[in-house]
């Protein structure tokens, strides 16, 4: 179980990965050193297995890292990273810091890519996200993961990717293709239930966002010039699937956020409030698209682990290196 001084010790580092300014050299030199030396420390304390490919498709291998608990006293809590970048851009690499609570806390995480615009348009991110789930899921016994406890956490395009990967039922059609002979695991579609989501600052109604006053460039690029766009915005939008089987969900987002409008959360709190399913949305006040502050960040963090605790998810059983 993660004792609190190791988990602040990861929520500190998780703030400075969330672009704290800092005021000078000297507290820039700080901050790096202390990073490296976190770092070094998360290296010796978990396993890692880097690129390990779960999905092919338009000749595109997508890869996925795993950080394993090295002494975990039993089946370890999961969650699945997702990145940002509007669905054009980011890296997994660029997520790992923002994990590092999640290790501190005694979880396994899995750090995942997706196909973005460049490779192929929508849906094939939602396709691969699924993918990925279903790859933990395939996987569960050989890296000692408690599918009981499996939670998708992303920011931005990668926000809208968690709460779509944790609604979007197999009915919808999407996790199809992963069972393709590019897929490494058996010809089924395994049952995959996540246990809960939290969103940071996701894209939740995409239509809004191809066509109207909040017209993002991101968003068209997405789409394509496809003539079931509006028919597509609508099969990869999290606010369609929206019922009461949907697991809980945590919000995060800035309310003067320029890049996905604060009405996307506001309008699947509310959804999610009428159809009867645990949520929860945090506000961060005059907070724009991520970049929040020292105190707004460990906040945040706070309330994830109070969100995971009442949903009966925070004790990973990992057994301490201190």
């Amino acid at each position: 179980m993660c004792k609190q001084r190791r988990c602040m010790r990861g929520f500190v580092v998780a703030v400075m990965a969330a672009g704290l300014l800092v005021t000078g050299v000297g507290d820039a030199r700080a901050q790096l050193s202390d990073t490296t030396a976190f770092l070094a420390d998360v290296s010796n304390q978990y396993r890692v297995v880097p690129n390990v490919v779960y999905h092919v498709a338009n000749n595109y291998e997508n890869k996925l890292d795993l950080y394993l608990p090295a002494n975990p006293g039993g089946p370890t809590p999961v969650l699945l990273m997702i990145h940002g970048g509007g669905w054009v851009a980011g890296t997994k690499e660029a997520q790992l810091l923002r994990a590092l609570p999640y290790l501190e806390m005694g979880w396994a995480v899995v750090n995942a890519t997706y196909r973005l615009v460049q490779v192929s348009r929508a849906p094939a991110a939602v396709e691969d996200c699924l993918c990925a789930l279903q790859w933990i899921v395939r996987n569960a016994e050989r890296y000692n993961f408690d599918l009981s406890r499996l939670v998708t956490s992303g920011n931005s395009a990668g926000g809208h990717l968690a709460l779509t990967t944790g609604m979007v039922p197999a009915s919808a059609g999407f996790g199809l293709e992963c069972t393709s002979g590019s897929f490494s695991g058996p010809p089924t579609i395994p049952s995959v239930e996540v246990a809960a989501i939290i969103n940071w600052y996701g894209i939740t109604d995409v239509a809004d966002l191809a066509k109207g006053p909040n017209t993002k460039g991101y968003a068209v690029q997405w789409l394509g010039s496809l003539p079931n766009r509006a028919e597509l915005a609508a099969a990869v939008s999290p606010l369609t699937y929206v019922d009461a089987d949907v697991p809980p969900v945590l919000s995060i987002h800035g309310n003067a956020d320029p890049i996905v409008p604060y009405d996307h959360a506001v309008r699947l709190h509310a959804a999610l409030d009428q159809a009867g399913v645990a949520n929860q949305l945090h506000t961060v006040p005059g907070g724009g698209h991520g970049g929040f502050n020292r105190v707004e960040t460990l906040e945040i963090f706070e309330v994830i682990q109070q969100f995971l605790h009442r949903h009966g998810l925070g004790d990973s059983g990992a057994t301490s290196q201190e």
